[in-house]
Order: C-alpha cells, then structure tokens, then sequence
C-alpha cells in the first residue's frame, strides 16, 4: 500500500487496488485529518468531459483508503481513463484536491 496525492496510476484489469489517499493543504503543505462529516468520493471517467463515472466509490474517512474491487475494472477497456478525488467537508465546502489525474488500465501478460 502507498499513498497517492494526485499521480499517475496504472492498474493490471481486474486487480485489486488499495490505496491510502493523503490529503495536503497546497497553501502551507500540511496535511488535512478529515472529521465525521465530511465525504471524500473517488470517480473514474474515460474522458473528462464525460458526464457518466464509470466507477465512483466513497472513502472511509477513518482509514482514507481507496479500494478497487477486481469487478470494478474488469469490464474496462485498455488504455487512459482520468480521475477526481474530492471532498465535501460537514460544512458543505466542496474541494477537488486531486484533479483530471490519468489513471491507466492495463493488460495482463501472464
């Protein structure tokens, strides 16, 4: 497991994929625990102007892990995909921390 602050990911179809999300402030570089209340979602499009996320998933605010489950992107097709994370905070304040992020899928050799 590893953290991931806005990267290029590459993932083998039909992998499992876990993953720590970390959360920093861009004004003084600290890093953001969130509370109760607040919603961190993950959505994966094939391109950014697509209205539809072909795989959206919510992250426990308790651990930050992101968890892709094989039967998410075992139906996928190869190649460059693109990827949010956001934020809603108890307030309502809403924040794409990690924006338009490529996010591949690749296929299995062995």
């Amino acid at each position: 497991m590893y953290t991931i602050e806005g990267q290029k990911v590459t993932l083998t179809r039909g992998d499992t994929f876990k993953v720590e999300v970390g959360m920093k402030s861009s004004v003084d570089g600290s890093t953001y625990t969130p509370v109760e209340g607040d919603v961190i979602k993950f959505g994966l499009k094939k391109y950014p102007e697509d209205e539809e996320l072909l795989v959206t998933k919510t992250i426990p605010n308790n651990t930050r892990l992101l968890h892709l489950a094989p039967a998410d992107t075992a139906s996928l097709d190869f190649g460059r995909y693109h990827y949010d994370i956001e934020i809603t905070l108890e307030n309502g304040d809403k924040d794409t921390f990690i924006n338009n992020q490529e996010f591949w899928i690749a296929p299995e050799v062995v």
